[in-house]
């Protein structure tokens, strides 16, 4: 049903109070004046800059009203029916004379008739309305509109420039995925700024178009963009893992019924959890967004969960997108400690893993999955658990010389056998601190950096895989007949 014919029925249902959340104030006017012509309703606009202003003629604003209760006074007192829009109202919601004004309006329909409508960007009812209002939300543009509305821009910048808009059909493709969950407004000015930078719509435009595009969306900073991703070309080691997300890429890209959901990675800290996650969204050249469980708690009730479902949902808004969780553990572990907030967490969550439509590749990480429900474990929520153990040999060496080769340092494979002795059970964290440690021993004698200094650090660590070898072991036996190796 077309959003002009949700709203007639919602006004004709005699709804008395209207709340429509949207940042198109003046889309949501246009739309609510054609709606009163069509009714043969008069339908007046307040602000409080303005006052009273009547939409369906040619009238002037009524500036003495425009203080909320003298405004909601006149209303009360108007015996003609009419549809009045309120700009901007939510502020003055905590004025119980303003909430009792409405309340006896809304109460009052079969007499007086009004509908009235709150619009403004986010509105928070007082309970005393919750019953009387409904809320009203208006369409997003399709994947038809937002291509029709590229076309657009691509016409109007042709007129300006007098030149022709290189389009790939293949680009304009990505560009539409990628402008999804924005307004008609929004989708016009980032295809207009994909298309001014050179005159062409290109793959070079899509990271500049996401990130302009999450910090359209992102209002409470509960999600972040990361912005230095990698591929997996760079990760060293976990060929099960790079084998297995090979044959699911195509799926994603193609989206549908079929399309892969998401993978959980558990294992030692420090074994590159994290970098995978990185990985896959720059391969598959994709926005990777991440989610720190331990900073969706707040300290007021409600409002944890509130965290969650607004970045969920920026998440589907984002798509295609990779979502990384990272150490989702710290949010929706199984205990009740925290007076129910992680169980509610893990509902919200469960629901929309099982209902998301949006293009969102979930990773997850986490370094003691035994503290996770098993609502969450089991068959079906992930498309696989992986296990990313310590480093073998081979990884050791590897991941010493590109440490090494990170900071200009050229020692190649055969040159650092000597410390693989040494580093046995290290992860690739510890690796890394090892090379940073020889480096400063080589800085503090003022020499040049030599292997014996990196021997010398590998001998003093002690890692982790030792100083708790009893949770290592347990760790492994637990993953041995749950999880698929990486």
């Amino acid at each position: 049903m077309h959003e002009f014919d949700d709203l007639r029925v919602l006004v004709q249902a005699r709804s008395p109070l209207i709340i429509i959340e949207s940042y198109e104030e003046l889309r949501a006017l246009a739309l609510i004046k054609r709606l009163a012509v069509n009714l043969f309703r008069p339908v007046f606009q307040w602000t409080i800059t303005d006052g009273l202003l009547r939409l369906d003629k040619e009238s002037s604003a009524q500036a003495f009203n425009t203080e909320p209760d003298k405004l909601l006074a006149q209303i009360k007192g108007t015996r003609s029916p009419g549809i009045y829009v309120l700009c901007d109202f939510h502020p003055f919601l905590a004025e119980p004379r303003n909430v009792r004004f409405l309340k006896e309006i809304a109460q009052a329909h079969d007499q007086l008739g009004h509908t009235i409508i709150l619009l403004s960007y986010a509105i928070n009812l007082p309970p005393e309305l919750a019953r009387l209002s409904y809320r009203f939300q208006l369409h997003l543009p399709s994947d038809q509109q937002i291509r029709q509305l590229i076309h657009e821009m691509a016409e109007h910048y042709t007129r300006q420039h007098n030149m022709l808009v290189d389009m790939a059909p293949a680009e304009v493709a990505n560009l539409v995925k990628n402008l999804r969950g924005l307004t008609f407004e929004e989708v016009k000015r980032l295809s207009y700024k994909a298309i001014a930078n050179d005159g062409a719509i290109t793959a070079a435009d899509l990271p500049r178009i996401n990130k302009a595009k999450f910090n359209l969306l992102q209002t409470d900073g509960v999600l972040a963009q990361v912005y230095d991703s990698k591929t997996l070309d760079q990760v060293i080691g976990l060929p099960h893992l790079k084998r297995w997300l090979s044959h699911r890429q195509p799926a994603f890209v193609k989206g549908g019924k079929d399309m892969p959901k998401g993978i959980l990675l558990t294992g030692v800290q420090g074994t590159g959890k994290s970098l995978a996650a990185k990985a896959i969204a720059g391969s598959w050249a994709l926005p990777l967004l991440r989610l720190d469980m331990a900073a969706l708690y707040n300290k007021y009730i409600g409002e944890t969960e509130k965290n969650l479902l607004q970045a969920l949902n920026l998440a589907d808004a984002m798509s295609p997108c990779v979502l990384w969780i990272d150490e989702i553990e710290k949010g929706m572990a199984s205990s009740d400690n925290d007076n129910g907030v992680s169980r509610r967490l893990l509902g919200i969550f469960l629901t929309w893993m099982s209902e998301r439509k949006g293009q969102v590749f979930m990773v997850a990480t986490a370094n003691n999955i035994t503290e996770l429900a098993p609502e969450l474990l089991r068959k079906g929520r992930f498309d696989e658990i992986f296990f990313v153990d310590l480093p073998g040999d081979e990884e050791c060496l590897a991941l010493l010389a590109l440490h090494l080769s990170l900071r200009d340092i050229k020692l190649d494979t055969p040159a650092l056998a000597p410390c693989l002795a040494l580093c046995q059970g290290f992860s690739g964290a510890e690796l890394e601190q090892a090379v940073v440690g020889a480096c400063y021993r080589a800085t503090a004698d003022e020499v040049a950096f030599s292997l014996d200094y990196l021997l010398a650090e590998l001998a003093e660590t002690q890692p982790l895989s030792v100083v708790m070898a009893e949770q290592l072991q347990a760790l492994r036996q637990w993953a041995s007949q749950r999880c698929v190796r990486a």
